[in-house]
């Protein structure tokens, strides 16, 4: 999946509308993947490269030769498959899968001077599109005035437009939501200042 320029301005626009409300910053993030390269891929494709050529000798007739090419080709096939994001993401358990993914909202949440926000009312919307990850992070004045629960919805809108592979649409739903959070505790103060970007970090 990937995001067009209009789609980003689309974005832009509904960030920009939310905060015209409040005091809070948001930021979006989307991340093609959280996890990181891995010596997995090249253990997998070795391990099977080992095992390849018992497997010709026990139920083939082929040449020395044939067998050797035939284990080269087994191991870079392997390992150029199982470096492939999804597939990389496929072998770990979900679990895994989903902290990695929370680790990463959480470095995107500093990074992108969130946690700096004079007001403390910073909201991370962050969607990890490999592991299938969506999470709304958000500042300690926020979570000390809206309990988790609140942002369920603009999760669960998240969720559902990019599933079916409407990403700005899913983005501007849950900014919608949690702008009108914001709105709510935190309004607009007389000469109040947008002090981050406002748009979508494709990461």
């Amino acid at each position: 999946m990937s995001i067009l320029t209009e789609e980003r301005e689309r974005i832009a626009n509904a960030i920009r509308s939310a905060e015209a409300r409040t005091s809070g910053e948001i930021v979006c993030v989307l991340a093609r993947t959280s996890t990181q390269a891995t010596a997995l891929p090249v253990i997998l494709a070795a391990a099977a490269a080992l095992a390849t050529p018992w497997l010709l000798v026990a139920f083939t007739a082929m040449t020395v030769q044939q067998i050797l090419a035939s284990q080269i080709a087994v191991f870079f096939v392997l390992l150029l498959l199982l470096s492939l994001p999804s597939l990389r993401v496929a072998l770990m358990p979900r679990q895994m899968r989903r902290a990695i993914a929370h680790q990463k909202a959480m470095e995107q949440f500093i990074s992108r001077g969130l946690a700096g926000n004079k007001d403390r009312a910073g909201i991370l919307i962050f969607v990890s599109l490999a592991e299938r990850y969506a999470r709304i992070i958000v500042d300690d004045d926020i979570a000390a005035r809206v309990p988790q629960s609140a942002w369920q919805g603009a999760v669960d809108a998240l969720i559902a437009h990019t599933r079916h592979g409407r990403i700005a649409d899913g983005f501007i739903a849950a900014i919608d939501a949690c702008g009108e959070e914001l709105a709510r505790h935190f309004p607009q103060a007389a000469g109040g200042q947008n002090r981050l970007p406002d748009r979508i970090y494709v990461i």
